[in-house]
Order: C-alpha cells, then sequence, then structure tokens
C-alpha cells in the first residue's frame, strides 16, 4: 500500500464517520463516464478501459448497501452508442453482457433493464431477459441496467405505450386529452413503480445529463466528478452522499 493509498483510506473514513446514511438517497442514477479516456491515459485500448469500468460496478454497489440505498440505476449503453463501428461494438455489448451475467450470479441483487430492448441484437436481449429471470424474487438493491437506453427514447415508448392503452380500452384521442396527466406517461416509464432517482452521479468530468432520465431527474440533484468511472473510489462516493446530503432539496423551485 502507497502513503498515498493509506492518506486516502483515512480521509475515506473520516468521511463515512461523519455521514448521516438517514439523510442519504434512496435512488442513485450513475452515469459511468470515462472508460476510454482512462483506457488512453494508462497506454491501454478501449476494450481494457470497458473491462475496467464493468469490474468497478459490483464495488459501488457494495458502497450502495453500506449506506443504505435502495435503487441503483447505470446507464451502461445510450442508444446514441448504437451506431459506434462494429469492431468498438461488439466487444462492448459482450462486456455489458459479462457484466449483467455476473450481477445476476452474485445473488445480492435484483437486476432490470431499462432501454428499448428491440434495439439490442439477440444474444444482449436473451442475457437481459435471463438476468431478470433469475433474480426476480431477489430483495437487495433493486439495478437497473440502462443498455439501449435514451431519455426521449424512454418518453416516446412511454406516449406509445399509452396510446396503445388507451386505443385497447376504446379511448378516444379528444377523450384522452382530456385526462392525460404527468402520472398517466410515469405509469409507462421503464422505471415505473420506482422512485424517481434522489441523486444523479456523473464522472470524468462532464457536466451534464446527455439524455439521461429526462423524465425522472426533474427534481434530482446531480453531482459531477472529475475522475473517470474506473478509477472511481469509495472516497469519491462518500463525497457524492456528502454533497447531497448537505443541501436543501427545493421542489420545483
Amino acid at each position: 500500500m502507497t502513503l498515498r493509498d493509506l492518506v486516502y483510506g483515512l480521509y475515506s473514513r473520516r468521511v463515512e464517520r461523519r455521514l448521516d446514511v438517514s439523510q442519504g438517497p434512496k435512488h442513485i442514477g450513475v452515469i459511468l463516464d470515462g472508460n476510454r479516456r482512462w483506457a488512453k491515459a494508462a497506454g491501454g485500448t478501449t476494450e481494457e478501459g470497458h473491462r475496467a469500468g464493468a469490474d468497478k460496478i459490483a464495488e459501488m454497489l457494495g458502497w450502495c448497501e453500506e449506506t443504505g440505498v435502495e435503487v441503483v440505476t447505470l446507464w451502461l449503453l445510450s442508444t446514441d452508442n448504437l451506431d459506434r463501428p462494429a469492431e468498438e461494438l461488439v466487444p462492448l455489448l459482450g462486456i455489458i453482457e459479462d457484466a449483467v451475467t455476473d450481477l445476476a450470479a452474485n445473488g445480492r441483487w435484483r437486476v432490470h433493464h431499462v432501454g428499448t430492448m428491440d434495439l439490442l441484437p439477440a444474444h444482449t436481449q436473451s442475457v437481459l431477459k435471463e438476468a431478470e429471470q433469475a433474480t426476480d424474487g431477489t430483495t437487495g438493491i433493486l439495478v437497473n441496467v440502462a443498455v439501449g437506453y435514451g431519455g426521449r427514447q424512454e418518453i416516446a415508448d412511454a406516449v406509445r405505450s399509452l396510446l396503445h392503452e388507451h386505443a385497447g380500452r376504446g379511448t378516444t384521442i379528444e377523450n384522452l386529452a382530456e385526462i392525460l396527466d404527468v402520472e398517466h406517461i410515469a405509469e409507462h416509464l421503464y422505471t415505473r413503480g420506482q422512485p424517481d432517482p434522489d441523486l444523479v452521479i456523473r464522472t470524468s468530468g462532464e457536466q451534464r445529463l446527455s439524455g439521461f432520465m429526462l423524465w425522472q431527474s426533474a427534481h434530482s440533484e446531480y453531482y459531477f466528478c472529475e475522475v473517470f468511472w474506473p478509477a472511481f473510489r469509495k472516497v469519491d462516493f462518500l463525497r457524492a452522499l456528502r454533497d447531497y446530503a448537505a443541501r436543501h432539496r427545493r421542489y420545483g423551485s
């Protein structure tokens, strides 16, 4: 262990002791950004960066367990990412499939896919469905794996689902327009029935949502961390929770 590791360990424990987990977030959304830049800085390949990022997930979920977090949404692949060249996309999908399989095999967490399943290759769809089925009765943290996910696409899919539902009931467009409110759409989101994220964390220093949970994050707190995702440490996580606890949440203002 280096002197730097020792100092960070002591600092991490100090932050943790002073953290009031009762004031912590129950649902955290995480934009896992910076895998490629981390790999480039380390002299590695893009695939190695994505693999290192995938290896960080279980560690972070362990920190969430320790601090009372109940739901975690991990943005692993956006709809825009699906347009990447095959030589990058195919290995990335394989890494995601391995990561999701490992989450399910762990036995501690319930896995739920959020995203447009039809946009994904058949094998990726199969892996996601199997992980959901295998963990359906698990009582641990609910882990939403956002694969083939886009915020605008989610809202479009929710509206489409809503229209199909009411068409099946014989509701006219005019009647639907009279009764439509935000809850009708919320009931058709990928995360329906779940609490909205209290805190959204984005790594790598980028300060934007890029379409992540556009509907659900209307009242979320945001925490932007400079470190790349594979290098994200427990102390970075605890700092995010400390920052969240220090804020006075003003819903809608």
